[in-house]
């Protein structure tokens, strides 16, 4: 489809939650007798099919008469070879943004909330009535443009993978991974429920709720007071986060590394499971897994790293960042 224009557009689009059952399922009768016999409420899946149907037409038929316009599904995003000259548009929630942001390499990346009612959308300020002057402003340079940091994960196999809001590096199942950890000069075995590695764009999702489960934790277990938070490797308790005190922005220059529910034992650590990574410097993981070990960027496991034993992988701030439009 062209528009009057020759502005080069690739919209992206996700796999509604109906769209997911019926692949599973065969038939939307048959989704809907397996949800409802389960006492669930089918038609919520229906209304958000709808919704989104209608959105991404809408959204089609604006772009497609600004510009040519190449339709993408989300699971083609990683094989995709995006041109210099792309504008990208995002169409769904904030985890379809940040899955085709890591794939862009200086691209503007538009992101577009489907359904306001539905989804809050953080990385999502526009909607589908706002294209008609937000592309043409954006293909013309004239659209301001927020950069945001991203991580890098390297393997010595070179093999690599980039996240926009976190790494997890750890095992694919609830057992415990093992490794050797080793960041600024200092180095550890450990055994834990797997590390994460949190951008500014990341660290109001998983980051956040690690430390607001250890918090919570220790407060119930009488090591702090009521209202009172701790503060990783600060020594003090006075209320406050280490987010409030080392606020990590999305152009912040460097990322926040956690271990969960690390393990202590006569061979194991728990020393070094808090720290930040700044820019040019790196986290080492040297992997103790025979199986199952994995590094997986913004909660898509599906995209993921082999993580075997031996391999040794290096996570730090990335050479590129993303640029979204705002």
């Amino acid at each position: 489809m062209s528009g009057a224009s020759g502005i080069r557009l690739v919209l992206v689009k996700r796999r509604t939650r109906l769209e997911e059952l019926v692949a599973r399922y065969n038939t939307v009768r048959q989704a809907q007798f397996v949800i409802e016999s389960m006492g669930e409420d089918f038609s919520d899946y229906l209304r958000e099919d709808e919704a989104y149907r209608k959105a991404l037409s809408r959204t089609q038929q604006s772009l497609g008469e600004l510009g040519i316009v190449q339709l993408l599904d989300r699971a083609h995003v990683p094989n995709y070879l995006f041109g210099p000259s792309d504008t990208v548009v995002a169409l769904g929630q904030d985890g379809l943004v940040a899955g085709t942001l890591k794939y862009l390499d200086g691209q503007p990346l538009i992101g577009v909330n489907p359904d306001p009612m539905r989804w809050d959308g953080v990385l999502l300020p526009f909607r589908v009535g706002d294209l008609p002057k937000i592309v043409p402003e954006t293909a013309a340079g004239r659209r301001r443009v927020r950069e945001v940091t991203m991580a890098k994960a390297a393997l010595n196999d070179g093999q690599s993978l980039y996240a926009v809001n976190d790494f997890y590096i750890g095992r694919r199942t609830h057992v415990s991974a093992r490794y050797r950890i080793a960041s600024g000069g200092k180095a550890e075995q450990q055994s834990s429920s797997g590390i994460i590695v949190s951008t500014g764009v990341g660290s109001t999702g998983w980051l956040k709720s690690v430390l607001a489960g250890a918090s919570g934790i220790a407060r119930r277990a009488g090591f702090v007071g009521a209202g009172e938070t701790i503060v990783p490797g600060s020594g003090r308790h006075d209320g406050k986060t280490d987010a409030d005190a080392e606020r990590l922005e999305w152009e912040s220059d460097w990322l926040r590394f956690t271990v969960r529910e690390p393990f202590p034992s006569r061979t194991t650590g728990t020393e070094l499971v808090y720290g930040r990574i700044e820019s040019g410097q790196a986290l080492e993981v040297v992997s103790q897994m025979p199986e199952g070990g994995v590094i997986f960027s913004d909660g898509v496991e599906e995209d993921y790293l082999a993580f075997r034993s031996g391999l040794r992988a290096t996570i730090g701030v990335a050479e590129k960042k993303g640029r979204l439009v705002v």
